[in-house]
């Protein structure tokens, strides 16, 4: 199993953003260092926090780091012309040499796509109609590509990925709708942070069917983000993060499903909380089990410290990433 993490990009309005990004990149660092397979990046726009938009955030960090790879988690594609997202994942995967993965997301929020243009349902559709033609685009292909983003003849790049047929393209997805879309795109489907051990495997025969009756094959990446937090038991990790996911939640006014959160019972059956002991339990069911190959954890929440997400980075290398990544 590989474990990764999610950086928190997003600040007080009234705070430095430039204290702010500093302080990403020594987390970036730090992961590195402490053998997390991959850093990843959230998107949204119009945010109430100061949010630093993931593209170029992701350059900087290719240039900050050498050995862990970059990601999106998710970037939310359909508000984006397809043709510019490719030969921009393209040039950060040349800045990167090769170290970029691309997980894509319908998004959830109206605001956003009313002040792109994007008809809600066309989100959908767009988010199906880019997936093959950024795999076409990164093999050096040449197509006719056209949709409701615009229209291009003979659209081809002559700027190559480093990776052989362009980053790998994940999909973030919580329905099961979403996850079906997922096994019809051949894309490794991106688990986000909700989700119990029992809802998990219904979703996961729902997509491997969907995989297997459209003759994909089943040997590919299993990804999935959690919310993390450890601590010496786990009632000390609930009292230290059950703050910070409240006030977390609270801002998802455009989530449904965090508006009835029982956090109480997220905690113990959908996070990644507790002791070392008990994390590593958790991880070596959920690969065990469910056949999950990378955790993407997120350290900081809103209202946490800088300190406190480097100790958490800190303890899980040293406490739990030894004791579930094969060498």
């Amino acid at each position: 199993m590989k474990i990764s993490c999610f950086l928190s990009a997003q600040f007080d309005p009234s705070a430095s953003a430039v204290d702010g990004i500093d302080a990403v990149v020594t987390q970036a660092a730090a992961a590195e260092a402490a053998g997390f397979h991959a850093v990843y990046l959230g998107h949204h726009y119009l945010a109430r926090s100061a949010f630093v938009q993931p593209v170029p955030l992701a350059g900087y960090l290719a240039h900050a780091t050498t050995r862990v790879r970059i990601g999106f988690a998710v970037l939310l594609a359909p508000l984006l012309n397809p043709v510019a997202l490719a030969e921009e994942l393209a040039s950060l995967d040349v800045l990167s040499r090769g170290r970029l993965t691309v997980g894509l997301g319908a998004g959830y929020r109206r605001r956003e796509t009313a002040a792109f243009g994007v008809a809600w349902d066309d989100r959908l559709r767009r988010l199906r109609e880019y997936v093959p033609l950024l795999r076409t685009l990164w093999n050096g292909e040449t197509v006719d590509a056209a949709g409701s983003w615009g229209e291009v003849p003979g659209a081809s790049l002559a700027l190559r990925p480093v990776q052989p047929g362009g980053p790998p393209i994940w999909i973030g997805a919580f329905a099961e709708p979403a996850v079906r879309r997922a096994a019809r795109l051949d894309a490794p489907w991106l688990i986000g942070p909700k989700g119990n051990d029992q809802e998990l495997a219904h979703l996961l025969g729902l997509y491997r069917a969907e995989l297997e009756e459209r003759g994909f094959s089943l040997e590919r990446e299993y990804p999935m983000s959690r919310e993390a937090f450890i601590a010496d038991s786990y009632d000390a990790a609930v009292a230290g993060v059950h703050p910070h996911l409240q006030r977390q939640y609270a801002g998802y006014k455009s989530w449904d499903d965090a508006q009835s959160l029982d956090l109480d019972r997220y905690l113990a059956e959908d996070c990644l909380v507790g002791s070392a002991d008990e994390i590593v339990a958790k991880l070596r069911r959920w690969e065990a089990e469910l056949g999950i190959t990378e955790v993407s954890l997120r350290h900081q929440f809103v209202g946490a410290s800088q300190e406190e997400a480097m100790e958490q980075l800190a303890r899980f290398g040293e406490e739990v990433i030894p004791r579930v990544v094969t060498p």
